[in-house]
């Protein structure tokens, strides 16, 4: 069983940043992608960033390429996703993953409880 605890959301104006985190614990083999998506009700989940644990190759979305950064810390099991430039269409929950692909929601077996981000105008 492998556990996602995301913090880090928060309200911010627009131009401003925030940093998520996504702490991970229990047993990740076989689970070689950590990713970033995100919601905004009455839409569908979507991808916003993800890295390999292994070697640390990024994905992004085009909407994050330019303002957020994805990293690990493999020795504390953490994930980050820095957000810089935010904008008030980035207002959405952030939802932490692991799994076995990159870009579809459908590859990702353990998700977090996801974390609040509201960027105001």
């Amino acid at each position: 069983q492998v556990q996602l605890i995301e913090s880090g959301g928060g309200l911010v104006q627009t131009g401003g940043s925030l940093r998520l985190s996504c702490a991970v614990s229990g047993r990740t083999e076989g689970l070689p992608a950590m990713g970033w998506f995100r919601r905004t009700p009455g839409k569908a989940r979507e991808f916003v960033a993800a890295i390999t644990w292994s070697h640390g190759s990024t994905y992004y979305a085009d909407s994050a390429k330019g303002r957020f950064t994805i990293s690990r810390d493999n020795a504390k099991n953490l994930v980050f996703l820095q957000m810089n430039n935010l904008k008030p269409e980035d207002t959405a929950v952030y939802y932490c993953a692991a799994g076995i692909g990159v870009w579809y929601s459908v590859n990702y077996e353990y998700w977090g409880q996801g974390t609040q981000v509201t960027v105001s105008s």
